[in-house]
């Protein structure tokens, strides 16, 4: 299968290297990093080896190929719909945080897949990416049910040895990774600890409700997701990752801008749709919103919380 990777950080260039072990694959990224991996291939270290050779670029548009696997930050999902609207591609499958999904279907023609994928994955360097933990893609119909796109791309996954399921409950699924981002994330980025210690410490009844309220919110939207469930998930995703830092940790510790409005704020969003309550939710994504606001990488915020020119 050929297949671009358009957002080739750390996830991307994991998912992309494994996917190049059997498959035609190329990365769309940024320098040094792309400039590495055309000069001396991709390395792949810790829990997996491999050294691979896919083709690196800087510039997505104006592509082909039969997938296009989407690993950006969330809050550049549309400009990632833009670049990918001006290529030719059978299927898309978001690999996201948050909920992404809906705004690549609005742009694009193509098929679009809701996928998860547990990795845990490291750029250590430019051209060398570390596998920090074995985990497994999840990918299916956006809604539900069996999906021959799906069967497809799931088997060239599993061809290139990545564990793979394809799912025909991805709309429990995607709240349940909603769940576990909402729970994990911001608690792990306040505090400053790895997903384990963060769970295991006092912030973790806050994280452990977070989730609650993202599967109370789920029910509202007609997906049966039960709060035991959804702490069941964050207790396995935390136990299974327990020495990784969550992505929204590693980015306020390098005083980047995080995925808060795609996490946080898809909750909250449907949370004030549906009528549901939720307050720890809420409250997280203050604070997350307000140490950005401090950094300097969000504008300053308006009573609702929104970022404003």
């Amino acid at each position: 299968m050929d297949v671009l990777v358009y957002g080739a950080g750390a996830l991307g260039s994991l998912v992309g290297g494994l996917l190049a072990r059997t498959h035609e694959v190329t990365l769309v990224g940024r320098d040094p990093h792309m400039r590495r991996v055309r000069a001396d291939g991709l390395r792949i270290d810790g829990a997996i080896d491999a050294h691979v050779h896919p083709r690196a670029l800087t510039d997505g548009t104006h592509r082909s190929a039969d997938l296009a696997v989407v690993t950006t930050k969330a809050y550049d999902t549309d400009a990632a719909a833009a670049a990918l609207a001006t290529g030719e591609y059978d299927a898309v499958c978001s690999l996201q945080n948050g909920l992404t999904e809906e705004r690549l279907v609005a742009a694009l023609d193509p098929t679009v897949l809701a996928g998860t994928a547990s990795y845990g994955a490291r750029l250590v360097e430019p051209g060398r990416v570390t596998c920090t933990g074995v985990g497994e893609v999840v990918l299916g119909a956006l809604s539900g049910g069996r999906d021959p796109v799906a069967e497809r791309v799931g088997a060239a996954f599993d061809e290139a040895g990545i564990e793979t399921t394809v799912a025909t409950d991805m709309p429990r699924r995607r709240y349940e990774k909603l769940a576990v981002n909402a729970a994990i994330n911001g608690p792990s980025a306040l505090v400053r600890l790895s997903n384990g210690d963060a769970l295991a410490g006092p912030g973790g009844e806050a994280a452990r409700e977070a989730a609650r309220e993202v599967a109370r919110v789920a029910r509202a939207d007609g997906v049966a997701l039960g709060e035991a469930a959804a702490v069941d998930a964050v207790e396995r995703v935390a136990a299974d990752t327990a020495a990784n830092r969550s992505s929204m940790c590693e980015d306020v510790t390098a005083g980047r801008r995080t995925e808060v409005d795609a996490i946080y704020g898809a909750a909250l969003d449907r949370a004030d749709q549906f009528g549901v309550p939720a307050p720890t939710c809420r409250t997280i994504a203050s604070l997350i919103r307000g140490w950005e606001i401090g950094a300097g990488v969000r504008p300053a915020a308006d009573d609702d919380g929104a970022a404003t020119e």
